[in-house]
């Protein structure tokens, strides 16, 4: 079956990855910055390793042998933590060693997490520009995380078939695994159900198992109405 390979499994969505890859019966690689501050990733014969997706010699260190990789790494954690230390060209870095070390090592799939504040709204810009939808004091991180998908589509026609999956409306991470999402394009979708954590992890391996997009950034959220 191979196995996959999770870039930043410690996070709430790495980890909803990697327990939705191992129920399905891969093998899972779960990249870390600090295997030290996870201690229970390792369970459920999950191997973990260090890492830094921004580096390429890094990603090229641990793809290999894999069947795709999910790129779930964020810097930051909330406005809380400030902006001081957030690198503006993070998620470009990461796509670059993403796609170069996919590329090198024969690894053609790659699904990423996306940022709901870069969705279109109605009026058909980003939803970072409203301000009475997305607080101004967290735009320096939307902008990062925009650019980085913007070097995503800079290599649309690469080796590497990548998608981003980007939450499009509320995600939950107490919420049942239903096994249920519907996926949609570059606008927020009409009438957006809450997402489990649980359920963004069945659209990321359904995409790996049976890919239905391809070189692109889509929504995904609850079926309607509910």
């Amino acid at each position: 079956m191979g196995g996959i390979v999770v870039f930043g499994a410690g996070g709430r969505a790495g980890r909803a990855v990697t327990g939705e890859a191992r129920g399905r019966g891969y093998e899972v690689t779960a990249v870390v910055r600090d295997p030290g501050r996870h201690p229970d990733l390792g369970a459920n014969g999950v191997a973990v390793v260090r890492g830094d997706v921004t580096d390429p010699g890094s990603v090229g260190a641990v793809v290999g042998g894999h069947v795709a990789a999910v790129h779930a790494v964020s810097p930051f954690s909330g406005p809380e933590q400030g902006f001081d230390s957030l690198d503006p060209e993070f998620f470009v870095k990461a796509a670059d060693a993403l796609l170069g070390g996919l590329a090198a090592s024969g690894v053609r799939r790659l699904v990423a997490v996306g940022l709901f504040a870069n969705l279109l709204g109605a009026d058909g810009r980003p939803v970072m520009d409203d301000p009475a939808v997305f607080p101004p004091e967290i735009r320096p991180f939307a902008l990062a995380h925009t650019a980085g998908l913007r070097r995503l589509r800079e290599a649309a026609d690469g080796p590497v078939d990548w998608l981003m999956l980007t939450p499009g409306g509320g995600l939950e991470q107490a919420a049942a695994r239903t096994g249920r999402y519907r996926l949609g394009g570059e606008r927020v979708p009409d009438g957006a159900a809450v997402l489990s954590y649980a359920d963004l992890a069945v659209a990321v391996l359904d995409e790996i198992e049976t890919p239905t997009r391809h070189r692109t950034r889509v929504s995904v959220c609850g079926p309607s109405g509910e």
